[in-house]
């Protein structure tokens, strides 16, 4: 059974997870959807990848977090690059730039908090603390 500091950065790590999925629902599905696409396009090709890890994420498997750390990835690039594209087009809220900022915010503390919980967790496949 973890310690309390370990069942802490699994819940900071799935609430970051579980924003990322609502961030990306929200986002794509009503608040700034792209315009030059079908309706749904992205929200398809951006939600489901990251259900995928989720239940065994639920489940507190650490082989899960160092997959979703790899899944992470292509949205952490795409926060940058969009909050850098979009840097002087302000805070609005149908604008890109609050989104790309919450994106980047999300996995950063993905990134971050799931690489202590695998750590203290003992690794992918050690024991746990």
């Amino acid at each position: 059974m973890p310690d309390a500091a370990t069942r802490a950065l699994g819940r900071i790590t799935l609430t970051a997870w579980l924003g990322l999925v609502v961030l990306t629902l929200a986002w794509e599905g009503w608040l700034a959807p792209a315009g030059y696409v079908p309706p749904g396009f992205w929200l398809t090709i951006k939600s489901v990848p990251l259900l995928i890890p989720l239940f065994a994420l639920l489940r507190e498997r650490p082989r899960a977090y160092v997959v979703a750390c790899l899944l992470l990835l292509p949205y952490f690039i795409e926060g940058v690059v969009l909050s850098y594209q979009h840097r002087t087009a302000g805070l609005a809220l149908h604008a890109v730039l609050p989104y790309a900022l919450i994106e980047t915010l999300l996995c950063a503390i993905f990134f971050v908090s799931a690489v202590w919980y695998v750590r203290r967790r003992g690794g992918v496949g050690g024991e746990s603390r």
